[in-house]
């Protein structure tokens, strides 16, 4: 076993894993972190997304020791201190970004990834950015519109499917 100790959405956080052990499963076994899903535990699916020193990785293909000593934010730190949604999250619930909530922390956090370094993308930009993030439910119409809406662009713009 391995004493891992990692900044978590702000805070100091350590657990003993075992050299195989995923962040994800870190975050979510040891921490309690169950926002940052597992779906297909092969990096197709996206919906493990959390940002790792700023940079936005697929936590079921780190290991948790990789992240030692790191600076980790999940969805859960995504919101305000007063518990409000931040704007991207607000902007999937105004634009029906989200069905059955399953892929949507993964790609709340791909957006904000995408929105740091590409604060006004295209609709193009988007839907490229958002390859390596499956939805089984919307289509990724709303969810394109949400990440247009959150970076201060006209939603209505979206080209139908």
């Amino acid at each position: 076993m391995t004493q891992v100790t990692m900044t978590v959405n702000g805070t100091e956080r350590s657990g003993e894993v075992e050299g195989r052990t995923l962040l994800s499963q870190f975050l979510r076994e040891t921490l309690g972190l169950t926002g940052t899903h597992v779906g297909c535990d092969t990096s197709q699916c996206g919906v493990c997304v959390v940002h790792v020193d700023g940079k936005a990785v697929k936590s079921c293909t780190m290991l948790a020791a990789e992240a030692d000593g790191a600076d980790v934010a999940t969805i859960e730190g995504q919101a305000h201190a007063d518990g409000t949604l931040n704007t991207i999250q607000q902007a999937f619930q105004d634009h029906h970004g989200l069905q059955c909530g399953f892929c949507t922390p993964g790609m709340v956090m791909s957006a904000a990834a995408l929105l740091k370094d590409n604060p006004k993308p295209t609709e193009a930009e988007i839907r490229d950015y958002l390859e390596g993030n499956l939805c089984r439910c919307t289509g990724y119409h709303n969810i394109v519109k949400a990440i247009m809406a959150a970076s201060g662009q006209d939603a209505s713009a979206v080209a139908a499917e």
